[in-house]
């Protein structure tokens, strides 16, 4: 079964989009959309893609594709994503679904009602550890949760990780309420909480959370950026079998350059999950181990990308996981958060 898809954005991670969707068989790159005509082209040619179209209701009066790979900025998934969705298109949403709960909700209703495959792209549940923990945890090697502490750390703040941030507005957007960022959480909150909820199988029913935005520079501006978003974020949250865990990220992390851990303990045993630059690893003391305190790395079989996956569940081949019901879950869990911070931490249910 051939796949026409669409690439809706054009920025930085639509090239990851463009050459992950391009290397599976039976799979065609048919049109690009942008309302900026100079970087349109630019991919189209890079990309070997024949279409370009100036906006989404161009695309759709073309009509002929089969599924889209959304890759537009967050402030724009839900208005970029419904229409689609309205005209029967198969949608992968990159993260977060929307910017809050309400259209996130909106977009997960509106998908189900059309019957039309839809996911969100959280990068991390690429990893195979990710996956293998998830599977341990679900098969009962660990036991019923008790504990659990995530962490998602970055230094973009503090070294040139990725470019010097106070120069790029790539990354000046990021630390600016009035530019659409919602901070560390918002950017990364998704993945650190689905990190943690994915592999321990549970749901989240109450947050507390507090954020820190700490002086970067005079007067808290850089050219047209005021410096207010958040850069630290500490969560407690309580899983609906009644584990307690604390989640926490940051971009002032100096030596971690993006990574993300995870801790996990039950009453039979304790996992830990690493995916330190894309690399996944994982450790256990399970079993025998439990008594001498022994961690061992265990062998992570490889996984299938998000785009594999995709497409797998278009084609009838696999589940469409994680869908938007998900994505809309996270962002809730993410609203509330925000919530519980502004009102000084208070423990807010879910």
């Amino acid at each position: 079964m051939t796949v026409r898809l669409l690439i809706l954005g054009t920025g930085g991670m639509a090239n990851n989009h463009a050459e992950g969707f391009a290397a599976i068989d039976g799979v065609e790159l048919v049109g690009g959309v942008d309302t900026r005509p100079a970087p349109l082209a630019a991919f189209c040619e890079k990309h070997n893609i024949p279409n370009g179209f100036a906006s989404v209701s161009e695309a759709l009066d073309w009509g002929q594709f089969d599924a889209v790979t959304n890759v537009t900025p967050d402030g724009v998934h839900f208005a970029t994503t419904i229409p689609m969705v309205a005209a029967g298109k198969h949608v992968l949403c990159e993260k977060p679904l929307a910017t809050n709960a309400a259209d996130a909700e909106a977009m997960a209703v509106a998908a189900a009602t059309a019957g039309v495959v839809n996911m969100v792209n959280l990068t991390y549940r690429n990893g195979a550890a990710l996956q293998l923990a998830a599977t341990m945890v679900a098969g009962g090697l660990i036991g019923k949760i008790r504990h659990f502490e995530a962490s998602y750390l970055q230094s973009w703040l503090t070294q040139p990780a990725w470019g010097e941030w106070r120069d790029t507005p790539q990354w000046l957007w990021r630390l600016s309420t009035a530019h659409g960022s919602k901070g560390v959480l918002g950017d990364v909150g998704i993945h650190i909480l689905d990190f943690a909820s994915f592999i321990a199988g549970e749901a989240a029913v109450d947050i507390s959370a507090r954020l820190a935005t700490f002086d970067k520079a005079p007067d808290g501006r850089i050219g047209d950026y005021t410096l207010d978003a958040n850069d630290s974020v500490t969560m407690q949250v309580r899983l609906e079998g009644g584990a307690l865990g604390v989640v926490h990220a940051t971009r002032f992390a100096t030596g971690h350059m993006n990574d993300l851990r995870l801790r996990i303990y039950g009453d039979l045993g304790g996992l830990e999950v690493r995916s330190e630059n894309h690399v996944s690893r994982m450790l256990a003391c399970t079993g025998p181990d439990r008594l001498t305190a022994t961690w061992r790395e265990v062998e992570c079989p490889p996984t299938l990308s998000i785009y594999e996956r995709f497409i797998a569940a278009i084609r009838g081949q696999a589940p469409a996981v994680p869908d938007f019901a998900c994505g809309a879950a996270l962002q809730r869990l993410v609203d509330r958060a925000e919530e519980s911070a502004m009102r000084g931490g208070l423990v807010l249910p879910v």
